[in-house]
């Protein structure tokens, strides 16, 4: 019987060894290494540099560290409101009995899947003043021209735009599962009550969403702050760092500049700002559920 259990006891031990080596080699030592970066200067090349706080020191007066952290949070602001009405509608819409549904489920999904540097080289084409596609059809209604991504005032709504394009599929499918577990006998008892489609929004479809809304929140939030591909390949952080978003610039100060450890302190001190945000939508959502 010992026997046996040392047996097992090893073998449970090989079976857990792939990710042990996989969260020591992948999570563990990068973690462990970034905070010793925020303490050294390291530009790859040479040995690192002690240089204690210096790091943060030159944060608190790095003005487009803060630009990029706000411009991340306007981006947040216009996408997850837009994200969440995109969705819900067209969720709405496919859960009615309308024809093709399937095939419609399959399109709205399809820009989830396709690599985000093609849907923003493609969306880049869109967007082009001169000979875009967009602009095309607004002069065919004597609407003039809009600089989609070359004007600073209009740069970070046309990237939450095309983001919202790209993500909004996956947020479709999760309400269309939360409309699907509502029972349609509400809906009859309203019915037999005298309740408008607009009353039944209200009263039954939204409260009983509230859990699905939470999720798409929270993860539409972790996903905008990682917003990265689309300033990067559709602006590069312009017109005058109007989409310069946190993550790219922190890309920017490691991979281009080669300020390895300062670069690791804007991303220690994005995570604080990421962590914040992410409890006062928690608190925010407690209270909600609570009155």
């Amino acid at each position: 019987m010992k026997l046996f259990q040392k047996k097992y006891d090893r073998s449970a031990y090989l079976l857990v060894l792939p990710y042990i080596l996989f969260f020591l080699m992948f999570v563990a030592y990068p973690l462990v290494f970034s905070i010793v970066l925020v303490f050294h200067r390291w530009d790859i090349v040479t040995p690192m540099q002690w240089v204690g706080m210096k790091n943060f020191e030159r944060l608190i007066h790095d003005p487009l560290f803060f630009k990029s952290v706000f411009n991340t949070l306007t981006f947040l602001l216009i996408h997850i409101p837009l994200q969440i009405i995109v969705a819900l509608g067209f969720a709405l819409l496919l859960n009615s009995k309308i024809r093709f549904r399937s095939f419609f489920r399959t399109i709205y999904f399809l820009p989830v899947v396709v690599s985000g540097v093609v849907v923003t080289i493609l969306w880049q084409q869109l967007y082009s003043f001169d000979s875009g596609l967009l602009n095309k059809f607004l002069m065919i209604f004597g609407i003039p021209r809009i600089p989609w991504i070359v004007s600073p005032e209009m740069a970070m709504p046309s990237v939450a735009i095309m983001a919202t394009w790209k993500n909004v599929g996956i947020y479709i499918i999760m309400f269309l599962v939360g409309l699907q577990n509502i029972s349609p006998e509400l809906y009859e008892s309203s019915n037999m009550d005298g309740a408008t489609r607009r009353q039944q929004f209200f009263s039954i479809t939204l409260p009983l969403l509230n859990p699905t809304i939470v999720v798409v929140l929270i993860l539409s939030t972790i996903g905008g702050f990682s917003l990265f591909i689309e300033p990067y390949v559709l602006t590069g952080g312009g017109p005058m760092q109007s989409t310069l978003s946190a993550v790219l610039y922190i890309y920017n100060q490691a991979f281009y500049f080669n300020h390895m450890g300062y670069a690791a302190t804007l991303g220690f001190v994005f995570a604080l700002v990421i962590f914040a945000v992410i409890m006062l939508q928690k608190k925010a959502v407690e209270m909600e559920s609570n009155s």
